[in-house]
């Protein structure tokens, strides 16, 4: 079993349109969802599950996010051992409470945060007792890849390993870009433990945001999915360092995601 404390674990989609998205993500990444809970009426949660067991949910948009201009968005889960107490100690080292702590029935306890550069993310600790296992690196269908685009870089940098205890890799020079620094969330320094990347924020992007890489067992079958099924290639396919390869992208809602996989034509 792997603690999760201080780690990503849970990615959640926000859309205008969950079954469209459901479809859409499950033949472009392979995902089956499955409604939770008993209460089906309305809009339900999907759990979507991969290769090695869950990933996280899509839903819709809340009415109360709609009417305040929320568009489509993933969203990422850090594992808390005490949300309250970590919501304060979060906010004391730079960063913002968009949402306080609240019981989510039959889940667990969770909160909304941005870091000290502006980007979302959310804190989690769930009411079944013991811990996830974890998948394994590059497992079809899971996040093989974090990417932070930070409104504030070196506040950012020093939040995360600080807070978290994330560990700090190789930073790569990206020229006029900056750096392109590598982090673990297991607190590793390896090249080939490193669980995702944070650069400063790119003109492109309208704000600060993380970004998730599912991975694919085929990087150029998955592009021809995402054209076929009404989604936008962004960028790529571009070769990274071990080998793989990435695209980023909208979904046909509009909500940016990544992909990460190999190239074998």
């Amino acid at each position: 079993m792997t603690d999760l404390t201080g780690k990503f674990f849970w990615y959640e989609l926000m859309t205008s349109d969950p079954e469209g998205a459901i479809r859409f993500y499950g033949d472009v990444v392979g995902w089956t969802a499955k409604a939770f809970g008993d209460d089906l009426q309305g809009d339900p949660y999907h759990v979507i599950s991969a290769s090695q067991g869950e990933v996280g949910g899509i839903m819709a948009i809340p009415a109360e996010a709609k009417d305040c201009g929320m568009q489509p968005w993933w969203g990422g889960y850090v594992g808390s051992a005490d949300v309250d107490a970590d919501a304060k100690r979060l906010t004391d080292a730079g960063a913002s409470v968009k949402r306080p702590p609240e019981d989510i029935p039959g889940v667990g306890r969770f909160a909304v945060m941005s870091d000290p550069g502006g980007a979302i993310f959310m804190l989690l600790k769930g009411d079944s007792p013991g811990e996830m296992d974890a998948a394994s690196p590059m497992a079809n269908g899971h996040v093989g890849w974090h990417e932070l685009y930070s409104g504030d870089f070196d506040a950012d940098l020093g939040f995360y390993t600080s807070q978290f205890g994330w560990g700090k890799g190789e930073a790569m020079d990206m020229g006029p870009m900056g750096s392109y620094q590598l982090f673990s969330m297991s607190g590793a320094t390896a090249f080939n433990e490193m669980s995702g990347g944070m650069m400063a924020r790119p003109k492109e992007m309208p704000v600060p945001m993380w970004l998730f890489y599912f991975v694919v067992p085929d990087i150029d079958a998955a592009v021809e999915k995402v054209k076929a099924g009404g989604g936008t290639v962004l960028n790529g396919p571009m070769e990274v360092p071990g080998g793989a390869w990435i695209i980023q992208g909208a979904d046909p809602q509009g909500a940016m995601f990544a992909l990460v996989g190999m190239r074998n034509a």
